[in-house]
């Protein structure tokens, strides 16, 4: 018995914010951003959506395309950096709740941008070890909530957004999820971080004097260890598998920035046009990032059954991972 990803969906909330839009807010401008990003636009959700709102909207879909019931779902995980509540409930439980799912198993996970991929590697070995059989995956972000819009470089680069996944049980090998590798390094945690509000500065008018409660990012530096850890896990998930770039139908990165997926790509000499990308239009979205883009790649009928997709991503943590996936949805 194997894992497969029977379905995918996706939502983005209808306001965008244009890099125009940015120009008026902070001293940035539209050329700047794109030619360092590739980020032209992002999606910001309302003052009435929350992260589960986002997350909801993109699981129904999933839910409807796998063609099961709600009822068979016996597990639910959300993948988040931007949950509703800090420590609890769970997003996993709300999103449970509004789907009208109760009496199973829900959960989140923090991997930042990795999230999604992380939780493959549950899904994978929730299903082939018998445990579960219909696995909901919910990649959900409001990261708007924690970006400090005074802060030009980190307010260009993200944008809110939700991706799900249905992870299903098959006995044929060509719709299976081959393989995940995910790691991490806590070595790093002060180049990608949100400081406050946790245990270590909990809320106080200092750490919101201070503006603990948003995203602080060493730029240069996330660059460097980025391109450099996505290249090597590329090419050790490749090799472990005994595969060659050339046998990957779609190569689907995080999508961060285009300078380092653009890095990445060329590094491992996998071509434009089987590459795909989102990032211009949605910016970084974290842990929904990923599942977006196979969204956005299936519903503009790249993505057929049995197609092969390698997966790469990186985050705050650090944390990284990829994974070799054949699409197991119609």
């Amino acid at each position: 018995m194997y894992a497969s990803l029977k379905s995918i969906g996706a939502y983005v909330p209808s306001r965008i914010l244009s890099n125009a839009d940015l120009e008026k807010m902070v001293d940035t401008s539209d050329e700047w951003i794109e030619k360092r990003t590739g980020i032209k636009q992002r999606r910001i959700a309302s003052a009435q959506e929350a992260t589960s709102d986002l997350g909801v909207k993109a699981a129904e879909k999933a839910i409807e395309r796998a063609g099961i019931a709600k009822e068979e779902i016996d597990l639910i995980i959300c993948a988040t950096l931007s949950p509703d509540h800090l420590c609890m409930p769970s997003t996993a439980c709300i999103i449970a709740a509004k789907l009208g799912i109760t009496n199973v198993m829900a959960y989140d996970i923090s991997a930042a941008c990795s999230g999604f991929v992380y939780m493959l590697s549950m899904a994978k070995a929730y299903i082939e070890s018998g445990m579960k059989k219909n696995i909901l995956l919910v990649g959900a972000e409001k990261i708007s909530s924690v970006v400090d819009y005074t802060d030009r470089g980190t307010c260009i680069l993200f944008g809110d957004g939700a991706g799900a996944a249905i992870i299903g049980a098959t006995d044929d090998k060509n719709e299976a999820i081959v393989d995940v590798h995910a790691s991490a390094d806590g070595n790093y945690a002060d180049y990608l971080i949100t400081p406050g509000c946790g245990s270590k500065y909990p809320c106080s008018q200092e750490t919101l004097d201070e503006r603990l409660n948003f995203i602080k990012m060493k730029g240069n530096d996330v660059y460097k260890v980025a391109v450099k850890t996505l290249t090597n896990d590329v090419v050790d998930i490749l090799q472990s598998n005994g595969l060659e770039a050339s046998q990957v139908d779609h190569f689907i990165p995080h999508q961060a920035n285009f300078r380092i997926i653009d890095a990445v790509r060329e590094k491992l000499n996998f071509p434009i046009e089987k590459t795909v990308l989102t990032v211009e239009k949605y910016g970084n979205t974290s842990a929904a990032s990923i599942p977006m883009a196979i969204n956005d790649a299936y519903e503009a009928g790249r993505i057929h059954k049995g197609d092969l997709m390698l997966l790469d991503t990186f985050g705050g943590g650090f944390t990284w991972a990829s994974a070799l996936v054949r699409f197991g949805g119609n």
